[in-house]
């Protein structure tokens, strides 16, 4: 469903991406381990076509994300961490439905979308009040249901449940599990090692832009013979660091 391929990033003199490699299957959760600026967030925007790789690429659902952007558009769904990107005049369903319509989705298709939307994350009693008026939790919730409208193949998350509540952790956590169990492909980044070992199948640790580990998180707590993924990481890019 997804294979990365050498994947770069330049900014002039600097690499942001280094060569990056991975495959996700169908169906699977796929964790970008890293901290600030060691290249998660850029290689997502890479993968979402929002930036363009300085070299190698990535298939998306079987669309290059180089040559065939416009396609691997219409089967990702991007919800990137930070500021939410809702209009605080329109309402929640409002700021959902416009972007069904950014997909072609019929007026009947998206009712009946938001409908469900709002009943797993929990939004029915907020869904027809103003953004501006919402929690910055509430705000997450509404953005992560506007970022799936269109049911997309494939979800790239970075920072899913920034600033929500651990209710709402739950919530996004379940939904990301009915995903993977409707063979949704996820990849998705976070600080929160318990999270990641509590949803993903394999995980990639990047460290300075490049990829010093991947594999499936018993695998790998196995080859390091520690119980501790965040142990781990920590010597990986403290020995990393130090090289």
């Amino acid at each position: 469903m997804i294979k990365v391929e050498n994947l770069t990033k330049q900014f002039g003199a600097f690499t942001a991406v280094n060569k990056v490699s991975f495959e996700v299957e169908k169906g699977e959760i796929f964790g970008l381990l890293g901290e600030n600026g060691a290249g998660k967030t850029t290689t997502l925007r890479m993968l979402a076509t929002m930036l363009k790789p300085t070299s190698g690429t990535a298939s998306m659902a079987g669309f290059d994300i180089v040559s065939q952007p416009e396609k691997v558009r219409t089967k990702i769904g991007i919800l990137f961490g930070g500021e939410t990107g809702l209009y605080d005049r329109l309402t929640c369903e409002e700021n959902i439905a416009y972007f069904g319509m950014l997909n072609d989705m019929s007026r009947e298709k998206i009712k009946d979308r938001i409908k469900t939307l709002a009943k797993a994350f929990g939004m029915e009693e907020y869904i027809r009040k103003r953004a501006g008026k919402l929690s910055k939790g509430m705000k997450q919730k509404v953005a992560f249901a506007r970022a799936i409208i269109h049911d997309p193949d494939i979800m790239l998350f970075d920072e899913p449940t920034s600033g929500l509540d651990v209710s709402a952790i739950k919530e996004v956590h379940d939904f990301i599990k009915i995903c993977k169990n409707e063979g949704k492909t996820i990849v998705f980044s976070s600080h929160t090692m318990s999270e990641v070992e509590k949803l993903c199948d394999k995980i990639a640790i990047i460290n300075k832009g490049e990829l010093i580990e991947k594999g499936k998180v018993e695998d790998i707590k196995q080859k390091y013979g520690s119980d501790s993924l965040e142990d781990i990481f920590i010597k990986l890019v403290g020995d990393k660091n130090e090289s």
